[in-house]
């Protein structure tokens, strides 16, 4: 077995990298869950790649800090499996986060999912090592996943139980001190040792070439850092400015003819092409309003994008049914309209509306 210590400086940088990662990341989703699906899924994909990284970045700044008394190398291929892996299974874990409904078990699942994600790009980056041997137990694997995954549950909980920035703050701690902890607590429980064993999967990489890597890795989260750090302490946005009100109504088109309606005479709207249908009573009626301009001329009065498609007015909605991921809004006093489906990504605005 050989004798190996760390460099305090690069062990300190390890830290840092895990708590910007983990800041950029979990701010850059704040207030995710309002966006459309495209933009949101921009953004979730965005932060899977900063967690991501971050987690791949801060194992292998440490992996630099390691003093070996032997010179070693690491696979390329399996390094970037390793970052690969990181990214999709932080990936999976915001998907949960930002595409269903928030509730208790999801935010502990997607915790677990991070956790795990720190875990096995842990061990995939260490078995890319060449010529040096990293050896440990299952024993050793399970106190190291033990640790990753309660920590992580917990930066989750604490980022994602409320949207707050001192939420966002202390689940960035936690973040960084989950990916941390692992690695050095994983580290600590593994001997190395000399191996003749130089093939590998792929080119081999010095730690001049691996370090350069790291480097851009890092100079990219840091800027990123930066960039989200600027909103974060910027002044608080200004409240949007109060859409008018409606002063002939919501129009429709009858016989050649422009008519004005109450938008609380209105159960829903749905998108046809550039323009929308009305449901009032027992009438379909064409109004030349887009979905868009529907929803933002009628958000003061209440109305809610329950889908792509559709808007709805929960004054109207008789019957609300749960589904496995979405759910139904029905209208049993609408005679043009006996239900609206809800989508996942808006349930959880829709039941808040309707009071569950």
């Amino acid at each position: 077995m050989l004798d190996y210590s760390h460099n305090a400086w690069l062990v300190a940088a390890s830290l840092a990298v895990a708590l910007m990662a983990g800041f950029t990341g979990l701010y850059l989703t704040h207030g995710a869950s309002k966006l459309d699906d495209q933009r949101r899924k921009f953004v979730v994909a965005l932060a899977a790649v900063i967690l991501g990284g971050g987690i791949w970045s801060m194992h292998f700044v440490a992996m630099l800090g390691l003093q070996l008394p032997i010179l070693f190398y690491y696979d390329a291929l399996i390094t970037l499996i390793s970052a690969l892996v990181a990214i999709l299974m932080v990936g999976l874990a915001l998907l949960l986060l930002h595409f269903r409904a928030r509730s208790p078990s999801t935010i502990v699942g997607a915790g677990i999912i991070v956790g795990l994600g720190i875990v096995v790009m842990h061990y995939i980056g260490m078995a890319g090592m060449e010529l040096c041997r990293p050896v440990y137990t299952a024993s050793d694997v399970a106190i190291a996943t033990v640790a990753s995954v309660v920590l992580s549950v917990l930066a989750i909980w604490v980022a994602y139980d409320n949207r707050t920035q001192r939420n966002i703050l202390l689940g960035t701690v936690c973040f960084g001190l989950a990916v941390f902890t692992m690695h050095f607590v994983a580290t600590g429980l593994t001997d190395f040792t000399a191996s003749d064993n130089a093939g590998g999967a792929g080119p081999a990489l010095n730690n001049q070439i691996l370090a350069m890597g790291v480097t851009v890795a890092v100079f990219l989260i840091c800027g990123a850092f930066l960039l989200t750090g600027i909103t974060f302490i910027g002044p608080e946005p200004a409240a949007e400015a109060p859409q008018p009100a409606l002063r002939a109504g919501v129009p429709f088109e009858r016989e050649g003819q422009t008519f004005f309606t109450e938008p609380a005479r209105i159960a829903a709207i749905r998108a046809e092409g550039h323009y929308t249908v009305l449901y009032m009573g027992a009438e379909k009626l064409f109004c030349p309003w887009s979905i868009t301009e529907a929803e933002t001329r009628l958000k003061p009065d209440g109305f809610l994008r329950a889908h792509r498609s559709y808007l709805v007015n929960p004054r109207h909605v008789s019957r609300f049914e749960r589904h496995k991921d979405n759910g139904t809004c029905y209208f049993d006093q609408v005679d043009a309209l006996s239900k609206v489906p809800v989508s996942r990504s808006r349930l959880t605005d829709i039941r808040e509306a309707l009071g569950l």
